[in-house]
């Protein structure tokens, strides 16, 4: 899952980015409002932690801008003890939860994996396709009573295939969601290509089907069950 931080306190979004990372998820940061409207005009998201007060303007605004996109990027608020008024906003303007500083790290953890089940899974830890599921809160793959043995990148890629099931997903798309808007200076997508290829020949080595398939000059699409 891939994560959209706005925070202007650096230290503070020092410390939330270092412990999403360790807990699997793809995270950017932007310290303005600015910031964060170029980064969501440019890339996807499955979820935005804004921050109301930005030195530049009110995160209330970069919500309104989600909306006004059709995004499809969840969003949590973070806000101020006292700032019932903000919560109040922010809710009626379309964000899906909020969290008042000061916070646990687990219940941040907790409040974002529960707006991705709801908005992704259909409030459920399971993803189905054929004999293929994700149990997305014990972060497992399986192939009918078979576990897959995957490194992190190539579960987060079947994550993310799974999740777009049937829609045609380009390289660039992919390689981005998974590894950070820095793959923009990639030479190619070799890397991505391997991880593919893996991913594959575990599925098929557990007696699963091949459900990638290669869409020549575009990207991958993941068959699903229609």
């Amino acid at each position: 899952m891939k994560l959209l931080l706005v925070e202007d306190n650096l230290i503070l979004a020092a410390d939330l980015q270092r412990f999403l990372q360790e807990n699997r998820f793809v995270v950017e940061h932007a310290a303005t409002l600015a910031a964060a409207s170029e980064k969501l005009g440019v890339y996807e998201y499955d979820v935005a932690i804004i921050d109301i007060g930005l030195p530049d303007g009110n995160g209330l605004d970069l919500i309104s801008e989600i909306k006004q996109q059709q995004l499809r990027t969840a969003i949590l608020i973070l806000t101020a003890r006292d700032a019932l008024e903000d919560k109040v906003a922010g809710l009626e303007l379309g964000a899906d939860d909020y969290l008042t500083k000061p916070f646990h790290l687990a219940e941040l953890n907790a409040r974002i994996r529960s707006i991705v089940r709801r908005d992704h899974f259909n409030r459920s830890n399971l993803i189905k396709a054929g004999e293929l599921y994700i149990d997305t809160l014990a972060s497992e793959a399986y192939v009918g009573k078979t576990k897959l043995i995957l490194t992190r990148k190539e579960y987060d890629l079947l994550l993310y295939l799974m999740v777009n099931q049937n829609r045609l997903l380009t390289r660039e798309s992919i390689a981005e969601h998974l590894w950070g808007d820095h793959i923009d200076d990639a030479d190619s997508f070799d890397f991505l290509y391997n991880h593919i290829k893996n991913l594959r020949k575990k599925i098929v080595q557990a007696g699963g089907r091949n459900p990638i398939r290669a869409m020549y000059g575009m990207g991958y699409k993941f068959l699903g069950d229609e």
